[in-house]
């Protein structure tokens, strides 16, 4: 499990963010946000106020990584990449997510590193991690001015035979039903999105083609819905190639390998974040080592 509980005892009163400081080995923004997250204990009460004091039998639910042998496969003093497996979480989901691409960010580069952006659980490929705050903040940065460019590769339904610039705004449902408020759609009160979409191969024994995708911004599922708007959705895609009774089922974790394969077309999203380009000093264009290509000749 990542999450633990540490207890000790605490014999003299004092703040509580000064003691995970001094007798704990945490940095002063880490120790507040323990803290305002629910995560200290004193006494049986839940500690929520940095300033407050502490005295007697506490706990402290900490994060505490493991590894299943995940390497990054990119490293420089300031950042690396992970070519993240389909299929795995990058963040823990709740207190009882036994496993996620966090685990091994935390396991190969302690507490300061983080995740910079995130890819979907369901999508493989390229995670960019910082090291540390100074080259987190710096990183951020980049994404949120649109510095960083991101190219992916889908294997999508249907013959594509010219390039395509989706320009269609995306908006977030809030109501309805589970599996409507984490959907996304076109939709005209939606925020601006555009992705450039070229296709590389057609695939006729399974009237599939292989594509690249550009995402110009950095909406929520903006590749997934926008290739299931221009009737190619991606194969294998769960949420936006299936009726909702079925989606819900595979949310619900019951549906099987054998009906997803059918309904989808794959037992994956087949998604893959293939590469990013940025300059942070230095000009950097780092690709992905999996083959993606080979895998959609098995579909």
């Amino acid at each position: 499990m990542p999450f633990v509980h540490k207890t000790f005892y605490v014999d003299t009163k004092q703040k509580a963010f000064l003691f995970l400081i001094r007798n704990m080995g945490y940095d002063f923004k880490i120790s507040q946000s323990l803290i305002s997250k629910g995560r200290l204990f004193c006494n049986g009460k839940v500690m929520d106020s940095p300033g407050g004091m502490i005295e007697g039998e506490c706990s402290l639910i900490v994060f505490s990584s493991l590894t299943k042998g995940l390497y990054p496969t990119f490293i420089t003093d300031k950042f690396a990449l992970f070519d993240k497996p389909s299929g795995l979480l990058v963040h823990p989901q709740n207190r009882n997510t036994p496993y996620s691409l966090t685990d091994e960010i935390k396991y190969h580069f302690g507490d300061n590193a983080n995740l910079v952006h995130r890819i979907d659980q369901e999508t493989s490929g390229l995670v960019l991690v910082s090291r540390d705050k100074g080259s987190e903040i710096a990183l951020k940065t980049l994404f949120e001015k649109r510095f960083v460019q991101k190219e992916y590769v889908a294997l999508v339904r249907g013959k594509l035979e010219k390039d395509l610039f989706i320009n269609e705004p995306l908006l977030r449902d809030s109501s309805g039903s589970g599996i409507v408020k984490i959907m996304v759609k076109v939709h005209p009160d939606g925020k601006p999105s555009y992705t450039y979409v070229k296709p590389v191969k057609y695939f006729p024994s399974s009237d599939t083609t292989l594509i690249l995708a550009y995402p110009r911004t950095g909406r929520q599922h903006q590749i997934r819905v926008h290739l299931f708007h221009v009737k190619h959705p991606i194969i294998g895609d769960p949420l936006y190639s299936m009726n909702e009774i079925d989606a819900i089922k595979f949310l619900d974790k019951e549906l099987s390998f054998e009906e997803r394969l059918k309904l989808s077309g794959s037992h994956r999203l087949m998604l893959h974040a293939k590469s990013l380009s940025f300059k942070l000093g230095s000009n950097y264009f780092i690709e992905s080592k999996y083959n993606f290509e080979n895998e959609c000749k098995l579909i």
